[in-house]
């Protein structure tokens, strides 16, 4: 696939480029300051000896033939980041894995107007849009160290059948275990339990907790 990771410079971002560009998909990470996203791109490919393409946000979208665009952001920046982005995302499939914190209670849940992030993006683009979320769970130290796969689950919501399982495939390709957990409006559930388990990094002084779904087959 051709991926643009839009915030793809912060460390989630990071970690799902190396991730998937390790599996050879054709991966761009953006930022709102061109120069740091080709710098950044520039330092993931030599640290993993990995192709990894960098730019600004609007850059990175122009590419032709893009299968898919992910959102990666604070949730501070998630509206604003989408509205500036609007008229380019308005046909796109968009897996957002923004999760709504609220510094400094980022210990305590916090469900945004909309329901979710997602479903916020959703209303944002409109439905020309088709808008997956995923990814709530992992740790960039996990993404990052490409010796071993995720330990944890990743849930995966979206309304079209289809377009959550080309998500999962891509959990797949990322080493974890991806779990179909319904339509979009679900997300509520999958961000607000981020917090949660930020607290039991702290509680239990670990770096990242993660969920296992029991009784699945393998």
């Amino acid at each position: 696939m051709k991926i643009a990771i839009i915030g793809g410079t912060g460390k989630e971002g990071s970690g799902l480029a190396v991730r998937w560009a390790n599996k050879g998909h054709r991966v761009y990470i953006g930022s709102r300051d061109a120069a740091r996203g080709v710098e950044r791109a520039k330092e993931l490919s030599q640290e993993y000896d990995l192709t990894i393409h960098g730019g600004g946000n609007e850059e990175i979208l122009a590419v032709d033939g893009l299968d898919l665009v992910v959102l990666s952001v604070p949730y501070s920046a998630h509206a604003s980041t989408l509205e500036s982005l609007k008229d380019q995302l308005a046909n796109a499939r968009l897996l957002d894995i923004t999760v709504p914190l609220q510094p400094p209670k980022v210990r305590e849940v916090h469900i945004p107007s909309g329901g979710s992030a997602a479903v916020e993006a959703q209303a944002i683009l409109g439905d020309g849009a088709q808008v997956a979320a995923a990814f709530h769970h992992v740790s960039y130290n996990h993404l990052l160290d490409l010796e071993n796969d995720l330990e944890t689950d990743v849930l995966v919501v979206a309304d079209k059948l289809e377009f959550r399982k080309d998500i999962m495939e891509l959990v797949r390709d990322a080493g974890g275990r991806p779990v179909n957990a319904g339509v979009l409006r679900n997300a509520t559930a999958l961000e607000a339990l981020t917090p949660v388990l930020i607290h039991i990094n702290g509680a239990y002084k670990i770096p990242g907790a993660g969920i296992r779904i029991t009784g699945l087959p393998e």
